[in-house]
């Protein structure tokens, strides 16, 4: 048995209200919550706390992998360093993403990301994690290799969401070409001749190898009981696919008619909180505020700010006329727990986990104060 913790004195995000109360966790577990402060708590100073935030996406980790082009940190040094960052912002569990394929962009090596989910898995058992890290697989269907990669995770257990992903231009969030030019010519300083063929081999193995290697994956997951994200729909055509599919989130929608059907089909629509944070989209896609606006916007996700999970609900909160906090902090914590099946989490509630967030408001920006996962104070 461990000894009983008492918050009080706090504003309590629950699901429908902010009630200032008092919170108890035993044993990992909240066993109680009530209305007014008492006197032998820990004075949370009128502070909000709110659940544990669950991340669906987050591209940080390669951040610290692959630093620099050309550049590989040591596996468990670079998960530590992500893992400090994504608890000390309040996340206490999250879905690390491990890119699958190789396309022209790059990727890693077969081996690379089979190797990290293991070191992951490793630096858990060990207890060198604050957060409870799970994992993405990020898969570029268009890649020739995304099913020889693939199948280095056949049998593992930590994989809890797959999106399928086609970045070929012509395709998702490259509609247009204007948009694939800027993303891959000039960043790359590509002549025109260099330019055209490289577009056109990306066209051909998209034509190849997407189809089929989303019913492929399609199918394990089915079998394996492992969520789908769709990734980048535009039309109302990529919805219908991925309700064929079965797919339980739609990531990054870029048009509103596409959010829209997702929404309406039951999926959770995820966008990006830096987008939030910034009113708009890094790659000139939809703004996420207009989601929220039409009340299409289900899930957020720190993407590659991991800060920035804590801060875009306030923002929406203030932002959106009929969006209250208890609203926009279930965008971070129960909807994308429901979305992949965690039901002991993601709610302030007797019986759940102990994953909760004690965040202060100074100016507009939150301060994350303290962090426990499963009771015990992990930042």
């Amino acid at each position: 048995m461990t000894p009983q913790t008492v918050l009080t004195n706090a504003n309590l995000v629950l699901e429908d209200q902010v009630l200032h109360g008092t919170i108890v966790i035993e044993d990992g577990v909240i066993t109680d919550i009530d209305a007014g402060a008492v006197a032998h708590g820990e004075d949370m100073d009128g502070d909000y706390v709110v659940p544990g935030l669950i991340e669906l996406h987050t591209d940080h980790l390669e951040q610290h992998f692959a630093p620099r082009p050309g550049v590989r940190w040591p596996l468990t040094a670079a998960i530590q360093a992500h893992d400090s960052q994504i608890a000390a912002s309040g996340i206490t569990t999250v879905f690390d993403c491990l890119r699958l394929g190789s396309d022209e962009d790059g990727g890693f090596e077969k081996g690379e990301m089979r190797a990290m989910s293991g070191a992951i898995q490793e630096a858990q058992r060990e207890g060198r994690l604050r957060a409870e890290h799970r994992i993405h697989l990020r898969c570029e269907v268009s890649a020739a290799d995304v099913m020889d990669h693939f199948s280095e995770f056949e049998d593992d257990e930590a994989v809890g969401l797959i999106s399928l992903m086609d970045h070929a231009p012509g395709q998702r969030q490259f509609q247009t070409l204007d948009q694939y030019e800027l993303y891959y010519k000039t960043k790359r300083g590509l002549s025109d001749e260099e330019f055209r063929a490289f577009v056109e081999r990306r066209q051909m193995q998209s034509a190849i190898y997407s189809d089929k290697h989303r019913h492929a994956l399609a199918a394990i997951c089915a079998a394996r009981g492992i969520a789908i994200a769709s990734h980048d729909d535009a039309t109302l055509d990529h919805v219908e696919e991925a309700k064929q599919f079965n797919v339980t989130v739609a990531e990054f929608p870029t048009s509103m008619t596409a959010a829209k059907a997702s929404h309406d089909a039951g999926m959770g629509v995820l966008m990006g909180a830096p987008n939030v944070v910034r009113g708009k989209s890094h790659s000139g896609n939809i703004a996420a505020r207009e989601l929220a606006r039409e009340g299409v916007l289900d899930v957020l996700s720190s993407d590659y700010v991991p800060f920035s999970l804590v801060y875009a609900p306030f923002v929406l909160a203030e932002e959106i006329d009929h969006i209250d906090l208890p609203d926009a902090i279930a965008m971070v914590t129960a909807n994308p727990a429901r979305q992949v099946g965690l039901e002991d989490r993601g709610r302030l509630a007797p019986g759940l986990r102990a994953d909760l967030v004690r965040v202060g408001r100074q100016d507009t920006i939150p301060v994350v104060r303290q962090v426990w996962r499963e009771g015990r104070r992990v930042a």
